[in-house]
């Protein structure tokens, strides 16, 4: 029988059960984080379209939940690069217009994978949040199961949330280039294989990041249930390329969503030293004084 792995920390998340019990909680702050990539516009040099998850909010969401925007009002939007980290005041601001404050319990589900509830995750925890939680399945394993559904609009009144920044879970070009040939720390590519090694890609020069290894985001969630995968298997995955717990670790993608999923698993396996590159391939394919690597 395989040995099963428990969570380091069980309580960043939740549940379908747990959550459909817990419906009516007072300090429950319950939000959509969906936001979808459609094919890029011809003509243009964005590696996607970009489309809130706010209309299918409207059509059905869990009972009580809200929707957050996150490249809307989560997002520093006075810079070209999509989805990068706001400042602490704009991120403040947001969360208290949506009801989060001390006190707040905060669970976060998406539709079509889980990476957009892990994004808005680690916003949290780098603003000094740390009573959030993931909903194990999101939006599709909700449904699935038959659970309620409300179309509904979200009446959380307004809290006072208070940034707490320093965290330095988000790192930039400088940080993942000091980091190339550091033996202490492992650059983690969270990308399909295809764009690791150079095979594919769309966010500008194909490659990866010199040195850097590969463990897609996909692999950490179970195909079937859309769950994460069992810890054992995710811990197999990073271990079988070097990424052990005594290394700092900076995990990529593509635009800092996808590897936030990767990074999530590895702070449930128990990794400590553990950040994100904001600006991912999407900046570092598209500055030529950077180096790339192919196979």
């Amino acid at each position: 029988m395989e040995q099963r792995m428990t969570f380091h920390d069980p309580d960043a998340l939740v549940q379908t059960e747990w959550l459909a019990a817990h419906l009516g909680d007072p300090e429950l702050r319950i939000f959509d984080c969906t936001t979808h990539l459609r094919p890029a516009q011809p003509g243009t040099n964005a590696p996607y379209g970009i489309v809130s998850g706010r209309e299918d909010y409207d059509a059905a969401h869990i009972p009580g939940a809200g929707f957050l925007d996150l490249q809307g009002e989560l997002s520093d939007n006075t810079v070209k690069l999509r989805f990068m980290l706001p400042s602490a005041e704009h991120f403040a601001a947001a969360m208290s217009r949506h009801g989060v404050g001390d006190g707040s319990k905060v669970i976060l589900y998406s539709a079509s994978g889980l990476m957009w509830a892990t994004r808005v995750w680690w916003m949290l925890r780098e603003f000094g949040f740390p009573d959030a939680a993931i909903l194990n399945g999101g939006w599709e394993k909700w449904k699935a199961e038959g659970r309620p559904l409300s179309s509904e609009p979200c009446r959380y009144p307004a809290a006072k949330f208070i940034a707490r920044p320093g965290a330095g879970l988000f790192v930039g070009k400088d940080r993942v280039m000091a980091a190339i040939g550091d033996p202490e720390t492992v650059t983690v590519n969270a990308l399909p294989p295809g764009y690791h090694s150079g095979k594919g890609g769309r966010y500008g020069r194909p490659g990866r990041i010199p040195g850097s290894v590969n463990v897609p985001y996909e692999t950490m969630v179970d195909s079937q249930t859309g769950t994460l995968a069992a810890m054992t298997h995710a811990s197999a995955k990073f271990e079988a390329v070097g990424v052990d717990k005594s290394k700092n670790v900076i995990c990529y993608c593509g635009g800092g969503i996808a590897a936030t999923l990767d990074l999530f698993v590895l702070y449930q396996l128990g990794y400590r030293n553990l950040s994100v590159y904001d600006g991912s391939m999407s900046e570092w394919a598209n500055d030529k004084s950077l180096p790339i690597e192919t196979d």
